[in-house]
């Protein structure tokens, strides 16, 4: 059983690097059972697929995160003038606990999910709504209720917003942090860029909605 878990952990160690660094479409299994030392078969008797180790890599961190981060909008239900900022800010501790979880874990974590965001993996919505649905639930109710101008399609489309906002600025977090330093002499990190990006996302998911009705008669016409 130990070896068996040890080749199961070597297997994730291996395929969360690489599809970080490369993606989870330039990233074959022959590249992760070289990196792992390891046979296809034990991917296959492990895993079964590329899909489910995709699955498997990023369960690690959401099985920590989604919980964490669903009890911080419980206890912020509860709280009567609820903003836009505290319903970001609930998720930055989560986040920055993932550290804990594996060095460099938060890094790692939103390099996986701009990964999973950019290149269209269909499989890991349909993977995350089934096994995470309550949470991402929760955190659109929350919103609506900081911000109960915005329609219910606002929101989906503004949350939309906020996570591309998120995964651009996570994936060239390397190239904005040496821009910084050499025009601003400013040194950041992980946290200081999520900190400092929370005040935009809330001032922008709570801009008001805009008037398309115009538009959608010239499109109809």
């Amino acid at each position: 059983m130990a070896n068996r878990q040890t080749t199961k952990h070597r297997i994730l160690d291996a395929a969360e690097r690489l599809f970080a660094e490369r993606g989870f479409s330039e990233t074959s299994l022959r590249l992760i059972t070289g990196k792992a030392e390891v046979n296809l078969a034990s991917v296959n008797y492990h895993f079964g697929s590329k899909k489910e180790l995709i699955q498997a890599v990023l369960a690690r961190y959401l099985d920590r995160f989604m919980p964490a981060v669903d009890a911080a909008f419980i206890e912020l239900d509860k709280k009567p003038d609820l903003t836009l900022q505290d319903v970001f800010e609930a998720m930055v501790q989560p986040m920055l606990d993932l550290d804990d979880l594996r060095s460099h874990g938060t890094a790692i974590f939103l390099q996986l999910l701009g990964r999973g965001y950019i290149e269209s993996q269909g499989h890991l919505r349909w993977f995350v709504t089934t096994h995470y649905g309550d949470v991402l639930n929760r955190v659109t109710a929350l919103v609506h209720k900081a911000a109960p101008h915005l329609p219910q399609v606002e929101v989906f489309w503004r949350l939309h917003f906020t996570l591309g906002t998120v995964v651009f600025t996570m994936s060239s977090f390397d190239a904005l942090s040496d821009i910084a330093r050499a025009d601003f002499q400013q040194e950041n990190d992980i946290e200081s860029v999520i900190r400092r990006i929370i005040p935009y996302m809330a001032a922008g998911v709570a801009a008001p909605a805009p008037n398309l009705q115009h538009s959608l008669i010239e499109e109809v016409s």
